[in-house]
């Protein structure tokens, strides 16, 4: 089956000046998309990210400022985009986490964990699939995580923010799931949930579990890993880009609704 999607689409990925973000980003362009490049990053480092992922291969890149705690500026940001290029793919993965017990988690800490990783998603998706559906193919995949299929302690507001964001991507798949047909692909709203993935994100809780071992990183990865992903393998997050593209290709239009887990057997136990 051909993974890759027409080219000269445009991709919206939110948080896409790091980590799984932008390894997305790469995959996207490497495929020959336009980028819209949008992430906690000054004008000049957003618009190097830009210039390098058409050395790679997009058609164009930009790069668009939101702060996605103010639905005021998501819709800003919406309407800065669709009047560069209509978006054919929406990927939500801009995400924060902040691990304290229940009994620790002040309203700012939960408020702004729910805002950027579930009320931001909901803003962007309400804003971009009635335009995917007069055209008759997008997608929209929202990065949740492992998190959104089985909980951890002292991750309260995230676990709740990404159930809710896999619970979103039920609703919204349901919504569009008769638009289109298969030959122009139809509109599918999908999960990826990763586990264990190298990113910047997990850092904390590595520095927090070598500390609590008195020992060095590999050894804390390798004991986070044991207590839960059975492959005892971080995931790349090219590989997650992998998959993103690849859910974009016209053979997956009846692949709606999903919640994918990348997590070496995490949710299989």
């Amino acid at each position: 089956m051909n993974a890759t999607p027409n080219k000269a689409q445009t991709a919206l990925i939110t948080g896409s000046v790091q980590g799984i973000g932008l390894a997305i980003a790469r995959k996207f362009a490497n495929a020959g998309f336009n980028i819209a490049v949008h992430g906690l990053a000054t004008r000049a480092e957003g618009e190097k990210i830009a210039a390098k992922l058409v050395q790679e291969g997009a058609p164009d890149a930009r790069f668009f400022e939101a702060d996605l705690l103010n639905p005021d500026a998501i819709a800003k940001l919406m309407a800065q985009i669709t009047s560069w290029h209509a978006i054919d793919v929406l990927v939500n993965n801009a995400g924060v986490q902040r691990t304290a017990s229940l009994s620790e988690v002040t309203p700012e800490i939960w408020n702004s964990i729910l805002a950027i990783n579930l009320t931001a998603a909901f803003f962007t998706m309400q804003q971009a699939l009635p335009s995917m559906a007069t055209r008759g193919y997008g997608r929209v995949i929202n990065i949740a995580s492992v998190h959104g299929l089985v909980a951890s302690r002292d991750k309260a507001p995230y676990v709740a923010a990404k159930h809710g964001l896999v619970g979103l991507t039920k609703v919204a798949a349901l919504e569009y799931a008769n638009v289109g047909d298969r030959s122009l692909g139809g509109v599918t709203v999908n999960c990826i949930c990763p586990g264990w993935t190298e990113t910047a994100i997990i850092e904390p809780q590595i520095v927090d579990r070598a500390a609590s071992l008195n020992t060095d990183r590999d050894a804390a990865i390798a004991s986070l890993l044991s207590d839960k992903q059975p492959s005892q393998r971080m995931s790349d997050p090219a590989e997650i880009g992998a998959i993103a593209l690849w859910l974009c290709s016209p053979v997956a239009h009846n692949i709606t609704g999903v919640a994918l887990p990348v997590d070496g057997g995490w949710t299989a136990q």
